[in-house]
C-alpha cells in the first residue's frame, strides 16, 4: 500500500533546475515524518548478484519526472531493518530510496562499497522502478561499516552527487582523492568508531575544495543512525536536495552551520559553507 502525506499543492520545476522536486521547503517540511510524496516499496530477492537484496521505496507520482537515486548499506552484523526508517523518510521527499543487505553481516566496508556499486547498477538498470530513477544523479549513505563502504564508493565513483557516512567505520583514515560532496555524522560518545579515529580524521582529510560538512549529535552514541532520528533527517535531506537535486532553496538548512554547545543538538559541526554549485 502506498504511504504518504500531502504537505499543499505540487509546485512545478524552477525552470533554471529541471531537478527541483515538490514545493518550497519549509523547517516543518524537512523535519517532517513524511514529505509531499507518497511512497510505496518493492522487495529485491537476495539472489541477485553483487548484494544481498533490500527494499526499494519510492515516490508513486509520475507528473514530475524522475528522482534521483539513493542506496543505503548497513553496518556490521546488521541488516537493512536497521536502515528502514530512512526509506519512506527520502523517498517522500522526492528520491527513489533502496536499503540493500550485504552477502554477509560480516563483510568488511570495502566489500560493502562494492555491494552499493552494485546496488546503484541494479537500481538504474534491472529493478522494476528503473524507469523513476534518474541514473545520473545518484547517492549513497551507509552506517558504521556501511559508512566505511560509503566513503569506499564515493571515492571509486566520482560521479556521484553526494555522500551521507553516518558514524562511519574504516581502517583507512584519508581520503584526500575523494570528489563526491559528503556529509560526515559522527556521534559525540561513539565507543565503536570513536570521532577522534574514524569520523574527524576522515572528514578533516576530505580535499579543502570540496563541498563537505562533518556533524556530530551531542550525546549520542554509534547506533544513533539506526533508530528515527529528525537531526539526522533534516540534514541527510537537505544535503541530498542540495546535491544530488542541485536545489539551492535547500541550501538554508545548511548554511550558515548551526550553533554548537551546551543547549544544541551538537557538540561539533564543521562544514564548507557557502556551498558551490
Amino acid at each position: 500500500m502506498a504511504v504518504g502525506l500531502s504537505v499543499g499543492a505540487a509546485a512545478p520545476a524552477h525552470a533554471a533546475n529541471p531537478h527541483e522536486r515538490g514545493p518550497a521547503p519549509t523547517e516543518q517540511s524537512v523535519t517532517a515524518v513524511r514529505g509531499h510524496f507518497s511512497t510505496d516499496t518493492v522487495s529485491v530477492s537476495s539472489l541477485v548478484s553483487g548484494f544481498g537484496g533490500g527494499t526499494i521505496y519510492y515516490p508513486t507520482d509520475r507528473g514530475e519526472g524522475t528522482f534521483g537515486g539513493v542506496v543505503i548499506a548497513p553496518g556490521y552484523t546488521a541488516d537493512q531493518s536497521s536502515m528502514s526508517w530512512y526509506g519512506h523518510r527520502i523517498a517522500s521527499q522526492g528520491f527513489v530510496v533502496f536499503t540493500i543487505d550485504t552477502i554477509t553481516r560480516v563483510d568488511q566496508p570495502d566489500s560493502r562499497g562494492r555491494q552499493l556499486d552494485a546496488a546503484l547498477d541494479y537500481l538504474v538498470e534491472d529493478s522494476r522502478v528503473a524507469d523513476r530513477v534518474d541514473g545520473s544523479r545518484l547517492a549513497v549513505m551507509g552506517h558504521s561499516m556501511g559508512g566505511g563502504g560509503t566513503l569506499a564508493v564515493a571515492e571509486d565513483r566520482p560521479e556521484l552527487r553526494a555522500a551521507i557516512p553516518l558514524t562511519p567505520w574504516h581502517t583507512q583514515k584519508r581520503w584526500s582523492s575523494l570528489q563526491v560532496p559528503t556529509l560526515v555524522i559522527g556521534a559525540e560518545n561513539d565507543s565503536v568508531a570513536s570521532v577522534r579515529t574514524h569520523s574527524i580524521p576522515f572528514y578533516e582529510s576530505l580535499p579543502s575544495s570540496l563541498d563537505r560538512a562533518y556533524l556530530e549529535l551531542r550525546g549520542a552514541s554509534h547506533f544513533a543512525p539506526n533508530i528515527s532520528n529528525t537531526t539526522i533527517a533534516r540534514y541527510s535531506i537537505s544535503w541530498l536536495k542540495r546535491f544530488v537535486d542541485d536545489d539551492t532553496r535547500y541550501e538554508q538548512f545548511l548554511c550558515p552551520p548551526p550553533r554548537t554547545g551546551i543547549g544544541t543538538d551538537f557538540s561539533d559541526y564543521r562544514d564548507s559553507c557557502p556551498h558551490g554549485s
